[in-house]
This record gives structure tokens, sequence and C-alpha cells, in this order.
């Protein structure tokens, strides 16, 4: 017998989304630098996730840098009523891959002004600090969060790559409604983060969803997806999904046909057997 799981989340009592969404990072060039390749199919994947229900997009500044976000403004303004655009700030970027930390309100202002102004929009649903700044005070960064949702650029606040530790300091300034840390069947470093945003109704929304470095784990989930005529990458976002009700998806393309194929993981059927085996991968 199939398992189910819900399709949708709110995020902060107020955005409901579908749980599959879409990461606009891959839309950029080569080591996330500059424009991409094909310019023509990145609006066309933005264009069609939309089409096929997608309501939840993640980018960031960082992202080209600029470049995702003007594709998202170009491919999708006017935007569909019920799009929650996320994205983030606190990255530098001084070539391709590189990406140094730099969270000080002082940069962060202009990163926010800068998304604001890519995106068209006139504040941000979901703003998320990409990285915590050991060189920067975190009271400051937060300061800065707080102000920028108290002047209305910001409506909802998340975090990035953090410990519940830092979630628990971030709460005494801000409500934080997010955290996107790395996360997957194969990879349960931040199960901890996940449990606690469960039991406190903050979104989980993991990055590199199928780590790739449990070869044996991965041999069983390639049996699994032969068995279920799947892929890889559709039975890992699917374990995700049944995992946890608070998870949102956010697998990222350059292609459509990459997209369509990303967007039929809502329709794989698990059973409980099948989930108690993906349950034991974890290295």
């Amino acid at each position: 017998m199939s398992t189910t799981f819900e399709k949708t989340y709110t995020i902060g009592s107020d955005l409901t989304i579908n749980r599959l969404g879409y990461g606009a990072m891959r839309i950029t060039g080569e080591g996330i630098w500059g424009p991409p390749k094909d310019k023509a199919e990145a609006i066309r994947v933005l264009q069609k996730a939309v089409e096929l229900g997608v309501n939840f997009i993640d980018t960031a500044d960082s992202y080209g840098p600029n470049v995702s976000e003007e594709l998202i403004a170009e491919a999708l303004q006017p935007y569909k009523s019920g799009l929650v655009i996320a994205t983030k700030g606190g990255l530098l970027r001084t070539g391709p891959n590189e990406w140094p930390v730099n969270s000080s309100p002082e940069h962060l202002k202009e990163a926010l002004e800068g998304s604001l102004k890519r995106l068209k929009l006139e504040q941000i649903d979901l703003y998320q600090l990409h990285r915590i700044d050991p060189n920067v005070p975190f009271e400051k960064t937060l300061g800065f969060l707080q102000k920028a949702q108290q002047d209305g650029k910001i409506k909802h606040i998340g975090l990035s790559e953090v410990s519940v530790e830092n979630i628990k300091k971030a709460q005494e300034f801000v409500e934080i409604v997010s955290i996107q840390n790395m996360y997957s069947v194969d990879n349960r470093k931040w199960e901890a983060e996940l449990q606690y945003c469960a039991e406190n109704n903050i979104a989980f929304i993991p990055w590199f969803p199928l780590n790739g470095g449990n070869e044996d784990g991965m041999k069983k989930i390639k049996a699994l997806a032969d068995q279920k005529n799947a892929t890889v990458q559709q039975i890992a976002l699917s374990w995700l999904l049944h995992h946890s009700p608070n998870i949102l998806l956010i697998p990222g393309t350059s292609s459509v046909a990459h997209l369509e194929e990303n967007m039929k993981t809502a329709s794989i059927e698990l059973s409980a057997e099948d989930l108690k085996e993906l349950d034991n991968l974890a290295a």
C-alpha cells in the first residue's frame, strides 16, 4: 500500500505553497557565474515551472551574481497571484564557484535593495540570510533583518546552514519561518535542526537533496528507482516529501525536460516498506 503526504505547506501562517518548488541557481552560467548558455531555455524553464503548478521559487542575489533574479523578473512579470519568490543575501561573488561571506548590515542593505529592484518587487516574501558571517556579530546582522522587516521590505525571514543554537539566537530578534540546510536521504547531518523546525512550525528547505556520498545507499536507491520505473532523483525527492511535512523541495535545473521529470516526483508512490528501507540509508 502506498503512503500519502501533504501537498502544501504554509510559511509564516499566511503563504500557502505547493511543497514541490523550484530552485533558480542553475539558470546561470558555469560555476553559477554570468549568464546562462541558453537564455531562451532558462526563460522557458521558469515559465514552465509556474505552468506546472510551482508557486515557490528560491533564488539569491549571488546566483550569477544578479542573473537569476533578473531572469525571474523577465520571465514571470507580472507575477501570477500566489507566487512566492524567496531570495537570499550574505554572500559576495569574486569569480566562478567562489562565495565569500559578508553579512554586514552595509552589504545586506545593498543586497536587499538590489534584489527588490531586480525582482521588481516592493517587498520580498521570504528573505533568507545566506550564511552567518564569522567576522560580523550575529546580533548586528539580525538587527538589520529586524529593521528591514519593520520597514516593510521583507515579509518573512529565513536562515541558511544554521544550527538549532543559531535559530534560537535569531528568534530572540525576529520570527524565523524557514531554514535552508544541506539535507538528503543519504546525508542527515542536520536531522536535529529538521526536527526542531517541525516542532516549531518552521519550513525546512533542503539544498543538495541527493548528496551522492553514500555509495552503498546510492545502489539501494537505484534499485528502488528501477523497480518503480523512476529516476534516482525522483526517489530521493519523494522520500523528502514523505519524511516530514515541513520539508519544501527546490530542485533546480536549466532544462525544461529535467524540470518536467522533477515535477513528476509528486506522483511517485512509496510504500511503508520502501520508506523504511530508505530511512535506513543515512550515512
